[in-house]
């Protein structure tokens, strides 16, 4: 099945919508940057997912030379990469 007609769906716990929204961190080692996912998530979910990757966020260890930002918010579109998506302000 192609994963272009896959549905993800809202990782929230009882919730049956489509995740519109990537809760993540930008994280880095020195040689690879990426986003940490902490939820995939819709609309009705999202500042309650943020506040909850905002809580681990703080609780994460690094390694030396690791950096992790703070949890943010980034409209999903299928096909891209996380470098190509759209943070929206929370």
């Amino acid at each position: 099945m192609p994963f272009s007609n896959y549905t993800i769906w809202c990782d929230r716990p009882g919730c049956r919508n489509p995740a519109v929204f990537k809760v993540a961190a930008r994280w880095s080692d020195g040689l690879v940057d990426e986003l940490k996912t902490y939820s995939l998530c819709c609309a009705d979910c999202v500042l309650d997912r943020l506040v909850a990757a905002r809580s681990k966020h703080q609780q994460a260890r690094r390694a030396p030379g690791e950096t992790l930002d703070v949890p943010a918010v980034y409209r999903l579109k299928r096909g891209a990469r996380d470098r190509d998506l759209e943070r929206v302000d929370y």
